[in-house]
C-alpha cells in the first residue's frame, strides 16, 4: 500500500510538472521598436502595413509601418519565403528577433521568424502608388485611404500631440474643461449661417419644433462658457463647430474645431493677448518636441522656408490689430451684425492663413445691454443673458482658435481641407 500510495505521488508530480516553452513574442509598437537601445536578440511580434518589398537573392526586404512613427520598420526575411501576398499595402503580422542593424540608416532591424499576411492588398488597383509623391489635391478624392500616405500620417500625428498639448497647457493653467453642447437655440455669431437641426422620418411632426425652440449645430460654445464663468474662473472648451457658409475657398469648412476660453475677474485685453501668446508658443513647442520628424516633413516637401518663419513668430511677438481695425474689416465683409457683447476685441492674424485667434472683453454693463437687446429685439431670447450680469457678475473676457487654421500655421499647408482627416465643406461629405 505505501508503495502504490508513493507511485500516485510521483504520477501527480511528474504531471503538474511544467513543459520548457519558448518566451512568448512581446507585440511592440514599430516607433517603441525604432526606439529599443538594447537590441540583442529578443523576440517581438509587431503588425502594420507593407510601404515597399524590396527582394534579392537570398534576402527579402520589407518596410513595415503602424501608423506610430513616419520611420518604417525595415523586416529582413529568407528569400525563400512565399512572398506572393507580400505586396505595398498589404497588412501582415511578422514575429521575429529584434537585432541591431547593419545598415547606417537605421539601428535596429527586425529578423523575421514568420510572417503572416492579415490583408492582401491589390497594388495594382491601390489608388496609393509605391514611390509616387501623390498632390493634396489627388489625396481628398481618397479620404479612406490618405491617412495611409506619409504626408498624411505626419499630419494626423502631429494634430494628435496638438490636442494633447493644448489640453496640457489649460490643465496646468488652471483652467477647468467644459463640455459645451453641439446642438443650441443660440447663435453666438450672429452670422445666420446656421444648420438648423430637424428630426427625420417619423419623428418629424409638422409645425412642431422638436425641443420647442428651433435648434441648431453650434458655431460657437462663448455664450456657455460665459455661463460657466459664473462659477469658475477659468474655463475652456475644444469641440466641433460648423458654419453652413457656401465656400469653396482654401481657408473654410462646414465642419472645424475651436478652442474657446473664458476668463472671469479680467478687465484688460492685455490679460488676454498674454494668453493667447503662451497658448500658441506652449502648444507649437510641445509639437515641435514630440514630432520633429513629422513638422520636417511638412516643411521640407509642403512648404519650404515654414520653418523660418515658424520660428520668428515663437521668438517675436504677434501682430495686433485693434477693435476699430476688425470692425472695419468685418464690416466689409458682411452688412449683418447683430448681438457681439464685446466692448474691446482683439485678433491674431497670420499672413496666409487670416484670423487665427479672435477674443475681446465682455460688455457687462446691465443697462447698456439692455439697451442693446430691446433695439434687436432680442430681450425675451436673451433674458437669461442679462440675468448673468444682475446676479453675481464680474468683468471676464475669452478667445477662440480655430484649431486647423492653427495647423495651417504651423505646418505651411495652404488648403484647410489637408489638416482634418475628413473634410466637410459645400457639395461634399464623403464617408
Amino acid at each position: 500500500m505505501l508503495g502504490v500510495r508513493c507511485l500516485l505521488r510521483s504520477v501527480r508530480f511528474c504531471s503538474s510538472a511544467p513543459f520548457p516553452k519558448h518566451k512568448p513574442s512581446a507585440k511592440l509598437s514599430v516607433r517603441d521598436a525604432l526606439g529599443a537601445q538594447n537590441a540583442s536578440g529578443e523576440r517581438i511580434k509587431i503588425q502594420g502595413w507593407i510601404r515597399s518589398v524590396r527582394s534579392q537573392k537570398e534576402v527579402l526586404f520589407l518596410h513595415v509601418n503602424d501608423g506610430s512613427s513616419l520611420e518604417s520598420l525595415q523586416v529582413v526575411a529568407d528569400s525563400g519565403l512565399d512572398s506572393r501576398e507580400l505586396n505595398f499595402g498589404s497588412s501582415v503580422e511578422v514575429q521575429g528577433q529584434l537585432i541591431k542593424s547593419p545598415s547606417k540608416r537605421q539601428n535596429v532591424e527586425l529578423k523575421a521568424e514568420k510572417i503572416k499576411v492579415i490583408g492582401n492588398c491589390d497594388a495594382k488597383d491601390f489608388p496609393i502608388k509605391y514611390k509616387e509623391r501623390h498632390p493634396l489635391e489627388y489625396l481628398r478624392q481618397y479620404p479612406h485611404f490618405r491617412c495611409r500616405t506619409n504626408v498624411l500620417g505626419s499630419i494626423l500625428r502631429i494634430r494628435s500631440e496638438a490636442t494633447a498639448a493644448i489640453h496640457s497647457f489649460f490643465k496646468d493653467s488652471g483652467f477647468v474643461h467644459i463640455h459645451t453642447p453641439i446642438i443650441t437655440s443660440n447663435d453666438s455669431e450672429g452670422a445666420g449661417e446656421l444648420f438648423q437641426l430637424e428630426p427625420s422620418g417619423k419623428l418629424k411632426v409638422p409645425e412642431e419644433n422638436f425641443f420647442n425652440v428651433p435648434a441648431f449645430l453650434t458655431v460657437s460654445g462663448q455664450l456657455h462658457l460665459e455661463v460657466m464663468s459664473g462659477a469658475f474662473t477659468q474655463v475652456f472648451t475644444f469641440g466641433p463647430t460648423f458654419r453652413a457658409e457656401n465656400s469653396q475657398s482654401r481657408r473654410h469648412l462646414a465642419e472645424f474645431y475651436m478652442i474657446e476660453a473664458e476668463i472671469s475677474f479680467v478687465d484688460s485685453l492685455q490679460d488676454l493677448m498674454q494668453v493667447i501668446e503662451e497658448l500658441f508658443k506652449a502648444t507649437t513647442m510641445m509639437v515641435l518636441s514630440k514630432c520633429p520628424e513629422d513638422v520636417e516633413l511638412c516643411h521640407k516637401f509642403i512648404a519650404p522656408g515654414q520653418k523660418d518663419r515658424l520660428e520668428h513668430m515663437l521668438k517675436n511677438n504677434f501682430l495686433i490689430i485693434s477693435y476699430t481695425e476688425a470692425v472695419e474689416i468685418l464690416k466689409q465683409a458682411s452688412q449683418n451684425f447683430t448681438f457681439t457683447p464685446e466692448v474691446a476685441a482683439v485678433d491674431l492674424l497670420v499672413p496666409g492663413v487670416g484670423e487665427l485667434f479672435g477674443g475681446g472683453l465682455r460688455e457687462e454693463r446691465y443697462h447698456f445691454l439692455e439697451e442693446r437687446l430691446a433695439r434687436s429685439g432680442l430681450t425675451e431670447v436673451y433674458q437669461w443673458y442679462l440675468d448673468l450680469r444682475r446676479f453675481g457678475s464680474v468683468p471676464h473676457g475669452g478667445f477662440g482658435m480655430g484649431f486647423e487654421r492653427y495647423l495651417q500655421c504651423i505646418l505651411g499647408v495652404d488648403n484647410i481641407k489637408d489638416v482634418i482627416p475628413f473634410p466637410r465643406f459645400p457639395h461634399s461629405c464623403l464617408l
